[in-house]
């Protein structure tokens, strides 16, 4: 992917799900070592607002609507709520109200399982809002895909074929 083909083939859609497993695990690993200063409300609440707010509502219309295209709010909504900025802003709020703690790493813990467990990534308007795969990405990626091959093949017999 770059500035001018904004899309990801497998391999590299695994490697940016890699270097999100790599930041969930950091994360997880300091909030593993600090459950003891965990203050669980504050984390439980934290880690489910962004669901709740920015998920939940765009999963119950979109199964409601039989596969029919759903209003972008819900869109908007879910990528507000699963940004690094706007989690970003919340915790520098956070702290600035009530100091920093340890709970608030249920935010990137959040965000980074979303990315390297689920696959979920910002969703653009133009796909539905679960996961379903667009016939013409499917070719479109066939095609990109068929690029990467080898272009010189062996056969069983030992020939070499263009």
């Amino acid at each position: 992917m770059d500035a001018k083909n904004m899309f990801a083939t497998k391999v590299t859609y695994r490697l940016m799900r890699l270097e999100y497993l790599a930041g969930l695990l950091v994360v997880s690993v300091l909030f593993l070592t600090h459950i003891d200063r965990v203050r669980w409300l504050p984390a439980v609440v934290l880690f489910a607002y962004i669901d709740v707010i920015g998920y939940i509502p765009g999963a119950i219309a979109f199964h409601r609507s039989h596969g029919k295209q759903i209003s972008r709010v819900y869109y908007v909504m879910y990528n507000i709520m699963h940004s690094m900025v706007t989690q970003t802003a919340v915790a520098l709020i956070w702290i600035w109200i009530f100091g920093p703690e340890w709970a608030l790493l249920v935010l990137p813990i959040h965000l980074f399982g979303d990315r390297a467990l689920f696959g979920n990534f910002l969703k653009p308007f133009a796909v539905p809002f679960e996961p379903h795969e667009d016939p013409a990405f499917a070719r479109f990626r066939g095609e990109i895909e068929a690029r990467s091959q080898p272009a010189e093949v062996i056969t069983a017999q030992g020939a070499r074929t263009a």
